[in-house]
């Protein structure tokens, strides 16, 4: 069996045809296994889908209880049949519930990974390497200029800067789903027990890291009465990065402006959003660990999607390694 015959780029994302399934799908199909609930890989609409509980949860959170027309929970490590095909789950460390799909069938195994990283993080499970014939990467950070720093030194300039300007407001700006809840975990980690405040969109999400065993340490909600903004003086709080904009920010004590990013390693990128504290903080891996996670798998054959694909192809070239671009559509960056 050829690798294509397994799994095939097809306009509406990976095609397993021999099981009849799609993994991640842009658009509504009759089945879909989703690695995580970050909304560019779990949309609504599927007739059915396949998914770890966190996931499952975590769709219902953001599209209500009929995001499917009917689900079903994946434990890590079980496998399963679907058709002539034998599925299972293995920790994809990017998010919580996040999961690779390991696809196998006649000896053939293809592991799709999603979104992963290799950094230590107590809000979720770590990542776990699966061998394999053919290995899925992501590409969202694959050039050698990103080598994301140390995640505690990033938080310990945060800190610093909280301690420096105590008449100001520290706004974060941090994806919805994993990041927010990192980001807190690792303030948390750094020693700083007081309450961190939340932009009303990060609440939910943030309760159900909580309901699940993740300790966030006290919480409370970034609502300002007329007259009291100097409540927050000298506090921390997150917040999505698209409130910078907003009349909401301004509510804050001369705010410093700071985004949790792995693309804050991009000084353009930091001009252009107005940020006074970029945060090297990423939930993707890096150069170094995209490569080093290819040589983890032991695959004699790579697929890269979604990101700086033309670079990772050419890593694996010249090691030797057969490789080839998906050019799949539809996945942001998440503003990661």
């Amino acid at each position: 069996m050829r690798p294509s015959d397994l799994l095939c780029s097809t306009p509406k994302g990976l095609y397993c045809p021999p099981g009849d399934f799609y993994i991640d799908p842009v658009a509504p199909v009759p089945r879909a296994l989703i690695t995580h609930g970050h909304s560019d890989h779990a949309r609504s609409g599927h007739a059915a889908v396949l998914a770890t509980q966190e996931t499952l949860d975590i769709m219902g959170i953001r599209y209500g209880d009929n995001f499917a027309g009917e689900s079903q929970a994946a434990e890590l490590g079980r496998e399963m049949k679907i058709g002539d095909v034998t599925v299972r789950f293995a920790p994809a460390g990017h998010v919580l519930g996040s999961a690779q799909i390991v696809v196998e069938k006649d000896g053939l195994r293809i592991v799709a990974s999603g979104d992963y990283k290799r950094r230590a993080d107590a809000t979720c499970r770590a990542f776990e390497p699966v061998a394999c014939d053919v290995f899925i990467t992501e590409a969202t950070f694959a050039l050698p200029v990103f080598r994301h720093p140390d995640d505690r030194d990033e938080i310990a300039r945060l800190l610093h800067s909280v301690a420096q300007f105590p008449e100001r407001s520290h706004l974060v700006g941090a994806y919805a789903l994993g990041k927010a809840q990192r980001v807190i975990s690792l303030i948390r980690q750094a020693g700083y027990d007081k309450t961190i405040y939340l932009h009303g969109a990060l609440e939910r999400l943030s309760a159900y890291y909580q309901s699940q065993g993740v300790d966030l340490g006290p919480l409370a909600p970034a609502t300002i009465e007329k007259g009291s903004k100097e409540k927050f003086a000298g506090e921390i709080i997150l917040c999505p990065p698209s409130a910078f904009s907003d009349r909401w920010a301004r509510r804050f004590a001369d705010p410093v402006t700071c985004f949790a990013s792995g693309w804050m390693r991009i000084r353009q990128r930091v001009k252009q959003r107005g940020v006074e504290l970029p945060l090297i903080l990423s939930d993707h891996s890096d150069w170094d660990e995209l490569t080093q996670t290819i040589r983890d798998t032991g695959a004699g054959e790579v697929w890269v999607t979604h990101g700086r694909e033309e670079a990772l192809v050419r890593w694996c070239e010249l090691h030797q390694i057969a490789a080839r671009p998906l050019h799949l559509v539809g996945y942001e960056d998440e503003n990661d």
